[in-house]
């Protein structure tokens, strides 16, 4: 319905210059028909002239004077069509600069700030959101009215992109990412996001503008641990295993104590069949972890479960120790033992259970794991 408003606007506007365009052509051309009439005129006079001379009814001075003020009137009449045409070129022309105005700047404008990849949004549905979604959604549309007015509001493009995201919307959330890159400066992180903006609008693929932005990212900040694992999920995606495994256990053995991310990266560890060198089984040091890495598949997986068989046994004697028993569980999953780690969560639960905290850590964990339900 929108657009029909919008044509008939276009269409009014474009006939407020044409009509008064043809009404000059129209001027013109009687003008012109009048001009002929004129000349007419004029040599019928010359002609009567000639015959009261010829019948000795007019003199001959009298006869000149007669044709000088017939040449009076035709020539005075003769500027008409001249002004006439030259207004009607002008307003020729006024009218072309009009239209070029009128449609060429509409759509540069909107080239500019407009959207046309923007999904309707119909009232209807917008009615039957839930209110939570319904605030979101007008704080959106707040948003999206000041970037209009202020397209060059860098932090406002920031500030939607994390909305778009949870909206669904992933192509305005990169393309809000890029504009507050270009806006405010380029930042691993805002590239980061960019590159997953991208992945989630290719069905979780490490699309060519995912990869694209978290080289950038790299290049701004060459340790930047999410640059670095996107990396490894780009290098599995194309099938080299042996690059995913290597990005990701180098990652993993500089993570930091209690990193976020460290969980992440072991599952993706444990589908490649690489147990995870890091501080899952007790806290080594990062020389420790990098040897460890360095190992041969085969004596580095002999030296996990020897550490992890040494931390169960530890468990068996005392039990009280909460992220032992973590570490504990996340081990055997790594290990693709999923009946020990599901009888070590039995077993820490039986431990633990007077601890809520830890109760509350241990279900948390084996959500994450899916080792329930």
């Amino acid at each position: 319905m929108i657009w029909l408003v919008f044509a008939l606007l276009t269409f009014a506007a474009a006939m407020s210059v044409l009509v008064p365009l043809a009404r000059s052509r129209s001027a013109g051309a009687k003008a012109v028909s009048q001009r002929a009439s004129d000349v007419a005129f004029y040599d019928a006079e010359l002609a009567a002239i000639e015959r009261d001379v010829e019948r000795g009814l007019m003199s001959a001075d009298d006869a000149d004077a007669a044709r000088a003020e017939a040449a009076r009137r035709l020539i005075g009449g003769s500027a008409k069509p001249a002004e006439a045409e030259a207004l009607r070129r002008n307003r020729t022309l006024a009218a072309l600069l009009t239209l070029a105005l009128v449609f060429g700047g509409g759509l540069g404008l909107y080239l500019y700030i407009g959207s046309p990849a923007l999904r309707d949004q119909p009232l209807t549905a917008r009615r039957q959101a839930p209110p939570e979604q319904m605030d979101v959604m007008a704080a959106v549309a707040k948003i999206e009215a000041h970037l209009v007015a202020n397209p060059m509001d860098g932090r406002g493009y920031d500030v939607v992109a994390p909305v778009y995201m949870q909206l669904g919307r992933y192509e305005e959330a990169a393309r809000a990412l890029a504009r507050a890159n270009r806006l405010l400066g380029a930042t691993p992180e805002r590239e980061a996001a960019q590159a997953e903006a991208h992945m989630m609008a290719g069905q979780g693929k490490m699309t060519p503008e995912a990869r694209q932005a978290i080289a950038r990212a790299l290049a701004l900040q060459p340790d930047f641990a999410q640059g670095r694992f996107y990396v490894g999920l780009a290098a599995e995606e194309d099938g080299d295993m042996a690059l995913a495994r290597d990005t990701w256990t180098k990652l993993l053995a500089a993570a930091p104590p209690g990193a976020p991310w460290a969980d992440v990266v072991r599952g993706r560890l444990a589908r490649l069949g690489a147990p995870a060198p890091d501080a899952m089984i007790a806290p080594p040091s990062g020389e420790a972890a990098a040897a460890i890495a360095s190992m041969p598949a085969p004596e580095r997986l002999t030296a996990v479960r020897g550490m992890v068989d040494g931390l169960a046994a530890r468990l068996a004697q005392d039990g009280r120790d909460a992220e032992g028993w973590l570490r504990l569980v996340r081990a055997y999953v790594v290990l693709n033992e999923g009946e020990k780690a599901a009888a070590a969560l039995a077993a820490a639960r039986r431990a633990l259970a007077e601890d809520s905290g830890a109760m509350e850590r241990l279900s948390a964990l084996a959500r994450q794991l899916g080792l329930e339900g």
